[in-house]
């Protein structure tokens, strides 16, 4: 996958978990939950743009695991979201969700490893 397309994709999943967010009750739970996945999801489009001017290897590794982080966090409030029957909306919106969420998550895990991966390769020459 091309860097701008990966950035494209969380961008898009940032954008899709907004307008999810517009058909989540608007009680406590919603509320809270919803600014939560507001937060979470957005953070790995805006670290992602940071990992890729990191100043070092570390530097970058350390940015694509904030993402992770944010990724899994947004994983779980959708889950939560969906579970407590928060979500008011279409049912299919919130399921492709948490899929592109799980897809983006796998992405992450593998950019992270190929990543070290590859800096120790470069490491022991």
């Amino acid at each position: 996958m091309k860097t701008n397309d990966l950035e494209d994709r969380i961008i898009d999943f940032a954008v899709d978990i907004i307008d999810i967010t517009e058909h989540v009750k608007n009680n406590y739970a919603g509320n809270y939950y919803g600014n939560q996945l507001i937060r979470s999801s957005g953070s790995p489009a805006l670290n992602y743009g940071e990992a890729r001017s990191a100043e070092s290897h570390k530097d970058f590794v350390h940015k694509m695991r904030i993402c992770l982080k944010e990724l899994r966090e947004s994983f779980n409030c959708l889950r939560i979201i969906k579970k407590s029957n928060l979500f008011l909306g279409n049912e299919v919106h919130i399921n492709k969700a948490i899929d592109e969420n799980n897809q983006l998550i796998s992405i992450f895990v593998a950019s992270i490893k190929t990543s070290k991966n590859n800096n120790s390769n470069f490491k022991s020459r």
